[in-house]
């Protein structure tokens, strides 16, 4: 496993490297911006950036050419958000944030897996985030897939069941709630996946906090 990481880093040095211009002057040092951020003023920043972009003031940050020149030497997020691929809730616009921002790691319903768990451990360990933030929303695919595949019982095909299987427990734990149950399920599987999370000690460095977005408001509230 260490020299597996050893050989990433060492390719994505190498890459960085050979990337650049071999003419080319070293420039300056990116202004280690997140450097500043602790767990709580990144999730504040995240919600002032949420509610801009809610209000329909979003202010896109940190799109410029001369971001992009800066970032191409090094990237200090602040954030490591883990979603939902579902094209209505990118990260990046609902919290309003820019280019190196936010280290955004995207399944559906937010799935976990190795590879996901090691790109957050990525985030964390090696760019020293201090936020990891759960994103889970409303009316989401993977949950829907789920609850009709424990009605019907017809099976899963291919490598959705994946998914399914890793959200079942949820809509179990949640099945007899009244209520909307698809809810239930999205609000019990997002928490779920904070707590995992936050029970991994590879993740200790860093906060980890769950929340909800609503596709109908565009509001990001966080869950308990």
């Amino acid at each position: 496993m260490a020299s597996n990481r050893r050989a990433f880093l060492t390719a994505t040095a190498v890459t960085a490297l050979t990337a650049a211009p071999a003419t080319a002057a070293p420039g300056p040092r990116p202004h280690p911006a997140r450097a500043a951020h602790t767990a709580r003023t990144a999730l504040d920043e995240l919600l002032a950036g949420n509610r801009r972009y809610a209000a329909g003031h979003p202010r896109h940050p940190h799109d410029s050419p001369g971001r992009r020149h800066l970032l191409a030497a090094a990237q200090h997020p602040f954030a490591v958000i883990v979603g939902c691929i579902d094209s209505r809730v990118p990260p990046e616009l609902v919290f309003d944030q820019g280019l190196g921002d936010l280290l955004c790691i995207r399944t559906a319903g937010q799935v976990l897996d190795e590879a996901v768990l090691g790109s957050i451990q990525y985030g964390v360990q090696e760019l020293d985030v201090p936020l990891v933030l759960v994103l889970g929303h409303e009316r989401c695919g993977a949950v829907a897939a789920t609850l009709d595949h424990l009605r019907t019982g017809t099976p899963v095909p291919g490598h959705l069941e994946l998914l399914v299987d890793e959200i079942v427990p949820a809509a179990r734990r949640t099945r007899a709630l009244p209520g909307d149950w698809a809810e239930h399920t999205m609000r019990a599987h997002t928490a779920w996946v904070r707590d995992a999370i936050r029970a991994d000690p590879a993740f200790g460095s860093a906060e980890v906090e769950a929340a909800r977005f609503d596709l109908d408001s565009g509001h990001v509230s966080l869950l308990p």
